[in-house]
Formats: C-alpha cells, sequence, structure tokens
C-alpha cells in the first residue's frame, strides 16, 4: 500500500515508517498538518496514519479535509488522550480507526492492514494467478508449489500486478504504489524489478510487458 504517516514526533514518525517499509508498503512521512495536505493533494494514498495533535494545521482540520475531499483514503488516527469522549470525537470527524498512544507496533501494523483492505475492491485472502500464489499476510509466494523468495520490492510488485486480474499496470502505477515519493520517476527501477521477479519465479515466463501500456501476469 502506499501511506502516509503524519506524525510531529520525528523519532517515533521515522520508527513507524521504518515498520512499514518492512512490511513492503510505500511510506512518506511528514512532520506537520499543512505538509500533510500537500502530499494528499499530489499523492494517492490507500491509507493515512494521522496524529490529531500535530501543528500548522491541526490532525482535526486534515481529517475533516481528507472526508470531504478524499473519502476513498482510510484514516488512522493517534493521539495521547485516551478517553471516550476524544475517541468519538476523532470517529466523529471522519477517522476509521483511532489508536491512543503509546501504542504497540504490532497493533498498528493490523490497523494499518485492516484499513488497507477497506481501501480497495475486496481480494481473496491469497492471491493467484498463472500458478503463483501469493499470501499478503504471511508475505509468501510460491510457484507450482515451489517456494519464491523475494525482496520487500519485488513481493509489493507482484502483489499489484497479482491484484490487477490479469491486466496491465503501468510502470507509473507500480512505481507509485511500491516506492516512496522519494523515488526518482525517471530511473530503471521498476524495469529492474521486473527483470529480478521474472529470473526469480522462473520459466516459462509469466510477466508479460505490454510495449507502452505496462506489465502483466499471463
Amino acid at each position: 500500500m502506499r501511506i502516509l504517516v503524519v506524525e510531529d514526533e520525528p523519532l517515533l514518525a521515522d520508527a513507524v515508517a521504518q515498520g512499514l517499509r518492512q512490511e513492503a508498503h510505500a511510506v512518506d512521512v511528514v512532520y506537520d498538518g499543512g505538509s500533510a495536505l500537500e502530499r494528499i493533494d499530489v499523492n494517492d494514498y490507500d491509507v493515512v496514519v494521522l496524529d490529531r495533535d500535530v501543528p500548522v494545521v491541526h490532525g482535526d482540520k486534515v481529517c475533516q479535509v481528507l472526508a470531504e475531499r478524499k473519502a476513498d483514503i482510510r484514516v488512522l488516527m493517534l493521539t495521547a488522550a485516551a478517553g471516550i469522549d476524544d475517541r468519538v470525537t476523532g470517529l466523529t470527524l471522519g477517522a476509521d480507526d483511532y489508536l491512543p498512544k503509546p501504542f504497540a507496533f504490532r497493533e498498528l501494523s493490523a490497523r494499518v492492514a485492516a484499513l488497507g483492505r477497506r481501501a480497495r475492491p475486496a481480494a481473496p485472502p491469497i492471491l493467484r494467478r498463472a500458478g503463483i500464489s501469493l499470501d499478503p499476510y504471511r508475505r509468501e509466494v510460491h510457484r507450482d508449489g515451489r517456494y519464491v523468495p523475494l525482496s520487500r520490492k519485488e513481493f509489493a510488485v507482484l502483489a499489484e500486478l497479482l491484484r490487477a486480474d490479469g491486466t496491465a499496470v503501468s510502470a507509473e502505477k507500480l512505481l507509485e504504489k511500491a516506492w516512496d515519493e522519494n523515488a526518482d520517476p525517471f530511473t530503471h527501477a521498476v524495469r529492474m524489478t521486473i527483470l529480478k521477479l521474472r529470473r526469480k519465479l522462473g520459466d516459462p515466463p509469466v510477466v508479460l510487458t505490454e510495449p507502452g501500456v505496462g506489465y502483466r501476469i499471463r
């Protein structure tokens, strides 16, 4: 998924982002609400992890804007205030879920994954096509029963291709979903990742190139 972390404590924000990246997500980080609104205007996020008390533009306002403009983005609101009234207010503003600080990263990760499933059309728990099976929760891939070890980027790209169910996915879309905003759109990162995927998945080739369109699974 493409995730935006909005948190004014840099150490916490960066730790959350690093943990989510280890789970093959593309993660951008900002430290105030104004920067969050700028990113949201230009990037297609699945989930926003939003601290309620960020500066410049308060998290409540960011949440309201998201609810009005980007109804398909799911919001996990974080706050040090754990009272029932605070949780109810956050949900009323448009947040999809609420997590009080301090929290365990495992719980945040599970909540983000659950919101991500709601942000996109329902998909089978295990993605299957052309002899490939991908388990997004165990982060395992098999082809014709053979385990295929993949890097985080290779796994993320393959998941997007499988979700497309045989239709072509553009290199731009893959870059958007599997890399963060620091990725250079003029690099050959997607092409090199596709080449590595083909080699690891083996013969006969199942990742096809549609010239001028993108890539698809046979």
